[in-house]
């Protein structure tokens, strides 16, 4: 059955160089902004789940750019203004290597200070389905806090929780990144991570499991259901201990950043639209693919990609692959 969607963490400013170069030999830098929850809230509308996103923005310019493009897709937005903080920034390069590169500029963020008293009462108790990434519980302490109480608000009113791994090394080291993924996924309905990210919460070292373990590994720690999205090589889930595995839809990859998050709201909404799980794991690799196909974390794609075929040489993508 569908029903709606509750969200929360941090949306950035987001300058995107628009033409290939790194900052310094850039003349031109679009607009735009970026948020892994933010991101899927975004794909979930689209795809006619209403869904609320919540976050904290700094009383300027940047958060209400933040709060109007979220806010211009359809998505209930919940902004708490921070007039202490500013809302953060992140830059995005596409390098002459090939390489996409993110930076980040966000430590005491308006958005790293989210409390659990931010979260409005009922707004959890009322939603199908609360969704969490990782980032969040990197953020700060009173962000994980905040991770936290909306978990328990979920649990005790029945409302499933998805989680999405989304690891950044930059903002939490591994020992302690393990301990919160964990405490978070083994409460979850649903786990998304990357296979490094899945190695990460199962405490594996590289190379250690192929990817048939890693979901069920994942799996066993989920409570029964995990997607590990594998880039180039597709995805693989196991679900109620059935294993399925889906390849990658070719598409002439643009930009793969925030196709991570597109894979997983195209899941979610097949889910909740209460497809199987083998065509909710198409719909969400052709999701992710078609995100790809342009620049910005959740500019709206030609759904024709697909049909058209993508030429000779073509990529394959289904999650992000970036410096972080």
């Amino acid at each position: 059955m569908t029903g709606s969607v509750f969200t929360f963490g941090e949306t950035m400013l987001l300058l995107t160089g628009q033409d290939v170069g790194a900052v310094p030999d850039l003349r031109q830098m679009r607009v735009d902004t970026g948020g892994a929850e933010s991101n899927v809230a975004i794909g979930l509308v689209r795809a006619g789940v209403p869904t609320t996103w919540l976050g904290r923005v700094g009383t300027d310019p940047a958060g209400d750019r933040v709060a109007g493009d979220i806010g211009g897709e359809g998505v209930d937005v919940v902004a708490v203004p921070d007039p202490e903080r500013s809302t953060g920034i992140m830059m995005k390069e596409r390098l002459h290597d090939g390489r996409t590169r993110v930076t980040y500029h966000r430590r005491g963020s308006a958005g790293a200070a989210l409390t659990p008293d931010d979260l409005p009462a009922s707004i959890v108790e009322s939603a199908a389905l609360l969704h969490l990434t990782g980032i969040t519980l990197a953020l700060s302490d009173s962000a994980r806090e905040t991770v936290a109480a909306a978990v328990d608000r979920a649990t005790a009113a029945g409302v499933p929780v998805s989680f999405d791994v989304n690891h950044r090394p930059k903002l939490i080291d591994a020992e302690a990144a393990r301990t919160h993924y964990r405490r978070v996924a083994s409460r979850a309905a649903v786990v998304f991570a990357g296979d490094d990210e899945a190695r990460l919460v199962l405490g594996r070292d590289e190379h250690d499991g192929d990817d048939e373990a890693l979901a069920h590994g994942l799996a066993e720690v989920a409570g029964g259901r995990a997607i590990v999205k594998l880039g180039s090589r597709g995805a693989v889930a196991s679900i109620d201990g059935v294993l399925l595995r889906r390849p990658a839809t070719p598409v002439h990859v643009v930009d793969p950043v925030g196709a991570g998050d597109a894979f997983v709201a195209g899941w979610l909404a097949a889910t909740l639209a209460g497809v199987s799980p083998a065509e909710a794991l198409d719909r969400a690799a052709d999701t992710g693919a078609l995100a790809c196909t342009v620049a910005g974390d959740w500019e709206r794609p030609d759904a024709g990609a697909l049909h058209r075929g993508a030429p000779p040489g073509s990529d394959h993508a289904v999650h992000d692959r970036v410096d972080r």
